[in-house]
């Protein structure tokens, strides 16, 4: 095994950690604007997993994955926005 091998295993491990803790802020977020953050954070660590597993497998058909994630964490993040926008006026 090789350190970029070993580096990748670290690393997506970090993000496994990242990613439970970041679902735990998501549960128990006690505010809407809380529980946005931790759903873009929660995207953006899927797309890393997804950019890691790319790279430690050779495999490119999974970077259109991490694209199409980005769009849809986007597209929630607008979504979550407009609808504080019209709850609070």
């Amino acid at each position: 095994m090789s350190l970029f091998s070993f580096t990748l295993i670290f690393a997506m491990a970090s993000l496994s950690l990242c990613l439970v803790m970041t679902g735990i802020r998501f549960a128990i977020g006690p505010t809407l604007p809380d529980r946005i953050t931790a759903f873009d954070l929660f995207v953006a660590n899927i797309i890393g997993m997804v950019a890691i597993y790319t790279e430690f497998t050779g495999n490119e058909d999974f970077i259109d994955v991490g694209i199409i994630l980005s769009l849809f964490g986007f597209l929630g993040s607008i979504s979550f926005a407009y609808y504080l926008m019209k709850s609070t006026r």
